[in-house]
């Protein structure tokens, strides 16, 4: 079993920020795969997708910081090994629209990345970075990841949020370095 989880904050005053760019591609991928049915678990959200391979799409329900726990918990109920999960997540560091896959690392910073760590005990599972950039001059990053994308932006997300689910299916089909090597260009 796979399980595909995106990062992000529950609830609607959230939905469409900056920060929930994990949860975007989780959902863009729930509307191609239609999983049976979802619930909750652990205190996450779980879609259950059948295929040749089960695969769970997961949205932690306890706020960023502490997606860890939610995660954790589902790999051990399921005896998934971190090297079968792959995590998509906002990042500060790439530009607006800009991904990167990366095997396995340290959390660069990424709080939610950080209680992953914490709680897989490894380092092992994949990474779809989905690039956010920097807050402009002048604002606080807190207010900037909470922030919605800005109309200039909101295309350009769209597209990548879709390229993001592309390259999760690439993961599944093709493997990490495969997906890495057609997505990291």
């Amino acid at each position: 079993m796979k399980i595909i989880v995106g990062l992000g904050n529950p609830g609607a005053e959230y939905g469409a920020t900056r920060h929930n760019a994990g949860f975007m591609v989780v959902d863009e991928l729930a509307g191609r795969w239609q999983p049976v049915a979802w619930r909750e678990r652990f205190d996450a959200l779980v879609g259950e997708c059948r295929g040749k391979e089960p695969v769970l799409l997961v949205k932690p329900q306890t706020y960023m910081n502490l997606s860890g726990q939610a995660v954790g918990a589902l790999a051990r109920w399921y005896k998934t090994p971190a090297e079968d999960i792959v995590v998509v997540y906002d990042d500060l560091d790439l530009p607006v629209g800009k991904l990167r896959l990366r095997l396995k690392g340290g959390s660069g910073g990424h709080r939610g990345i950080e209680s992953l760590l914490v709680h897989l005990g490894q380092d092992t599972f994949g990474r779809v970075r989905v690039g956010i950039g920097r807050p402009p001059a002048g604002w606080e990053t807190a207010d900037y990841v909470l922030g919605r994308f800005t109309a200039d932006e909101a295309p350009i997300m769209k597209e990548t949020i879709a390229r993001g689910a592309d390259a999760v299916e690439s993961i599944l089909k093709h493997g990490f370095n495969k997906a890495m090597n057609g997505f990291n260009k």
